[in-house]
């Protein structure tokens, strides 16, 4: 495949594109906005007007948008990828929705003699940049085989999970592992603070540990005076998303996730502080004042 498509050109996919571009692959987007989409023009992505035109151009489109109702929009309104996909294309969405939202869009595209894959990203814009994200893939084992060589352009781990929706539902699971652990965080530099140790010492402390990860390494700074990032990795607002749809899951599954309620109710915290701007590691801002810190 040497004609892929892009629909979505947001924080992630602004990092995307520049990486398949690198692997000498020919990208044609679209972004509701056509602004953000400039950088990319300059490095030689091409603009279409729809998503339906970036499919009719494209052996392979991706998507990457905010929830799944701008998948069902994208990939099967009348302007969209559906409209414009070539019989035997393949649609990949690395969206993070409902696991069941991602298959039933699945089966629209399998009814029409076309393929879907979802494959959510894991990873933040400078994991991407850095050649250090991972996919979960999930859809026929087959169009999975063919669509790889271009997963690995975009990252070098690359995992096929199982049927449609399954990506979905371990990318719900891995981003609640993810939650609880930037807030555990948060919570212990707080307490180690209210003892009086220096906030600096304990970040450093906690990434030398056997605690440590590549999301605290990179998230773990933000919370000492003055780098916390102006426009945030994910905001508070956007992993709450993602929590609620934990939730749902698990509330559909019976199957009890209390530490996800937890996380929950701490971005609940920082919506009511106004902190709901910020990267979410700002719960750790939340725990401090229910401390009583200034």
């Amino acid at each position: 495949m040497e004609q892929v498509g892009f629909v979505g050109l947001g924080a992630m996919g602004a990092e995307i594109v520049p990486r398949l571009l690198r692997a000498g692959y020919s990208v044609v987007g679209w972004n509701r906005t056509e602004a953000k989409a400039r950088p990319l023009l300059e490095a030689g992505m091409r603009w279409a007007n729809s998503p339906r035109a970036v499919a009719e151009q494209s052996e392979v489109v991706f998507s990457i948008v905010t929830d799944g109702r701008a998948v069902r929009e994208v990939a099967l309104g009348p302007e969209g990828v559906l409209q414009g996909l070539p019989p035997g294309g393949v649609y990949v969405d690395m969206s993070t929705i409902d696991p069941d939202v991602s298959r039933s869009v699945a089966e629209e595209f399998h009814r029409a003699g076309r393929f879907m894959l979802d494959a959510p990203i894991s990873g933040a814009p400078p994991t991407v940049r850095e050649g250090k994200a991972s996919l979960m893939v999930g859809g026929d084992p087959e169009v999975y085989e063919r669509v790889r060589p271009v997963l690995l352009a975009i990252g070098p781990k690359v995992m096929y999970v199982g049927p449609n929706g399954m990506a979905c539902a371990m990318k719900l699971a891995v981003n609640l592992l993810l939650m609880v652990e930037v807030i555990a965080f948060g919570e212990a530099v707080a307490l180690a603070e209210k003892y009086g140790v220096d906030r600096a010492v304990a970040v450093e402390a906690i990434l030398n540990s056997v605690a440590a990860s590549p999301v605290l390494a990179y998230r773990g700074p933000f919370i000492l005076e003055g780098k916390m990032p102006e426009r945030a990795l994910a905001d508070v607002n956007l992993q709450q998303k993602d929590m609620l749809l934990v939730l749902d899951l698990a509330r559909r599954l019976g199957s009890p996730v209390p530490l996800a309620a937890a996380a929950n109710e701490m971005m609940n915290a920082c919506r009511g502080l106004g902190l709901d701007h910020l990267d979410f590691v700002a719960t750790h801002r939340v725990y401090r004042k229910l401390g009583g810190a200034s």
